[in-house]
Formats: structure tokens, C-alpha cells, sequence
């Protein structure tokens, strides 16, 4: 897809990953509306993109919520040029063994990483049938291709995002409308706490700048390479051994399960300071 002069409607652009992603479309002649909850990066970020002469749009709208959904979908509906991208990038993630993670976190995490994704895609699904080329792009993770240990709901969410592509894919393959599912490994934002980033050095995972990611995926793109992929090496090569030999991943996570828990048991009695604590 050549995206010089497409809409695209990008949610989570206010974060690093979304950002990134951001640049590297207006970069490539999009035009954007950047969907985020913090409005002050929005402000940044339009601000950084001011030189380009296409039009950029911002909303501070959370998606967290049935009511952000709705807000959007209307804010598209009303578009007279309609879209052509709508990239699904807004996520939140949390470290925690499941036993310590709240009902409200795990009906938190599920919304915004699958069932606000799923929902705005079906409201713009006949925007997107308007045009004769559209894309719908999902970002994805590693970890819902490989289920991690202390990241159980996110791992989850993810990996019902992944299936919620494949099916929609194939659903929309006699249409115009393709679809886009990129699996970022680690990356270096602020989704990532200081003890995530450390227990990835420990682990000695890899972790991608949000530049390199999005330089993926607008090459994806660019170059019409559609489906679902994932970000990285040895990282591809674990999630087809995982998919092959799940029990030989088993073994090595066993290994490290001591460290990723002594990790998880800090962030919890870290929170329970915090909230336990002189206010």
C-alpha cells in the first residue's frame, strides 16, 4: 500500500511504540489522527509532525471504555474523506503472577487489548469497505504467540488479538480490506517497568527500540505484506518451536521460574508499600 495521502486512525499515539509508528507513517506521506489518553505527548508529538504540510488530527480519548469506542466511531463516521488505515496499537500490559493480579486489572487488560480493538474494528469495518484499498493493522506481542510466566492476562489478551487477525483475514479475503498482525518482542517504552527491564537483562531477552519496530511495520506496508509476524531473531525461530514443541519451551521456563517469580514478588510487595503507606 502506498500510504501517501491515506487517513490512518492510530490508537495508542501517545505512547512510545505509538509514537514511533506515528513519524514513521507521516514520514511516509499519511495523514494521521492520533488517538491517545495523554494529551500533553499528543501535543508533542502533532507538534513534531507541524513541518509536514498533510493534516493531522489529535483526541484524547481513552478506549478503555465503551463510551471512548463509540466517540471514536463517530469521529470517523463524520470524516468526508472517510479512512484507509486504522491501526489498532493501544495496550496495556501487567508484571504479576495471576493469583495477585485484581479482577479489575484482568477485565482492564482483556478490554483494551482485545475487546475495544475488536469492536472498533466491526464500527469501521463499512468505513473501510468504502475505499478500494484499506488496511487494518493489529499490534500484537511475542508473548501471545509464547506464554510467559507473570504475564498471564496479557499473554491471553494477546493471544486472542492474534486469532481475532487470523480469522478477520481470512472473514475479509474476498474483500478489499487487508489485514496486518505484527508481534513486537520486547521494546523499549514505559509499558515496561525498571523491574521488567531488568529481569529481561537477566534473562538476557532482547529488546527493540520503538523506531526499529515501527520501521517493520511501515515496511510491511509499504511492501503489502499481509498476515501475521513476528518481530525478531531467535524470537520467530521460539514461537514456531513453541507451536511445535511446547513441552521443550516448558522446560526452559521452569528454569527460569525461580527468577521471573523472586521478580514478581518484589513488584507486589513494592505496590503494597505504596499503598499501604503514610499518605
Amino acid at each position: 500500500m502506498n500510504l501517501g495521502n491515506k487517513t490512518v486512525v492510530l490508537t495508542g499515539a501517545s505512547g512510545g511504540l505509538g509514537q514511533a509508528i506515528a513519524k514513521q507513517l507521516a514520514a511516509n506521506g499519511a495523514r494521521l489522527i492520533l488517538i491517545g489518553r495523554n494529551e500533553s505527548a499528543l501535543d508533542h508529538l502533532l507538534d513534531g509532525l507541524a513541518s509536514d504540510a498533510r493534516h493531522h488530527c489529535k483526541l484524547k480519548i481513552d478506549l478503555g471504555s465503551e463510551a471512548g469506542i463509540n466517540e471514536l466511531t463517530s469521529f470517523c463516521n463524520d470524516l468526508p474523506e472517510g479512512i484507509d488505515v486504522l491501526v489498532n496499537n493501544a495496550g496495556i500490559s501487567e508484571f504479576a503472577l495471576l493469583e495477585d493480579s485484581s479482577s479489575q486489572s484482568i477485565n482492564k487488560i482483556f478490554f483494551v487489548n482485545l475487546i475495544a480493538p475488536v469492536i472498533l474494528t466491526s464500527n469501521l469495518l463499512p468505513l473501510l469497505r468504502q475505499k478500494p484499498e484499506t488496511l487494518i493493522v493489529n499490534t500484537g506481542s511475542v508473548l501471545g504467540a509464547i506464554g510467559n510466566p507473570g504475564f498471564t492476562t496479557y499473554c491471553a489478551s494477546k493471544s486472542g488479538l492474534a486469532r481475532f487477525s487470523e480469522a478477520l483475514r481470512r472473514e475479509l479475503a474476498d474483500s478489499t480490506v487487508n489485514v496486518i498482525h505484527l508481534n513486537p518482542r520486547a521494546t523499549a517504552t514505559n509499558m515496561n517497568s525498571d523491574t521488567v527491564n531488568e529481569l529481561n537483562r537477566s534473562l538476557g531477552n532482547n529488546t527493540d527500540l520503538p523506531d526499529q519496530v515501527a520501521q517493520v511495520l511501515v515496511n510491511k506496508i509499504n511492501k503489502d505484506d499481509f498476515g501475521e509476524s513476528s518481530v525478531g531473531w531467535p524470537e520467530k525461530f521460539f514461537v514456531k518451536i513453541n507451536a511445535l514443541m511446547p513441552r521443550l519451551v516448558d522446560s526452559a521456563f521452569v528454569k527460569n521460574l525461580p527468577l521471573i517469580k523472586q521478580s514478581a514478588k518484589s513488584v507486589k510487595e513494592t505496590s503494597e508499600t505504596a499503598t499501604e503507606g503514610p499518605v
